[in-house]
């Protein structure tokens, strides 16, 4: 069953233009799944989707790709395009983003797989990261802000 949502995922990703977990979660409903909106989520993750600008300026999923210049240049763009603050505190990164964006920001972030990193969680608003150390924090939270600009 997870194979084939996950096949059904990545066939709606391509056949429209899909801005949300909610959009997703709907289409999926109308092709059979019961599913929620955390299976939806986990599937987001498993599947290392992305969330690309379109030319017109809005956002989608897309599928991963495994080239990492790809992968760093699309969470790059993401990245600075959806993220207004970045900050730490203890062990802790916070990354403020536009609303709606930080799943797909973190989503992103995960696929980029940073060493220092022991996990993530995002909101509507706002991605939690835990670090190794207070130290590794400090420094993920200056490399983070290059990207910001």
């Amino acid at each position: 069953m997870k194979n084939r949502r996950h096949e059904r995922i990545l066939k709606l990703i391509n056949e429209h233009s899909i801005e949300t977990q909610e959009e997703l979660l709907k289409y999926l409903r109308s092709s059979g799944f019961d599913v929620t909106q955390a299976t939806v989520s986990r599937d987001i993750k498993e599947l290392r989707l992305l969330k690309t600008m379109t030319h017109d300026g809005r956002y989608k999923y897309t599928a991963g790709v495994s080239n990492i210049v790809d992968i760093k240049n699309n969470f790059q763009s993401l990245f600075g395009n959806s993220v207004t603050s970045v900050d730490y505190a203890g062990n802790l990164v916070v990354i403020k983003t536009s609303t709606g964006m930080a799943q797909a920001v973190c989503v992103g972030f995960d696929t980029m797989k940073f060493d220092s990193i022991l996990g993530s969680i995002a909101g509507d608003d706002t991605i939690f990261v835990a670090c190794r150390s207070n130290e590794a924090a400090q420094s993920l939270a200056a490399e983070l802000k290059k990207y910001n600009g």
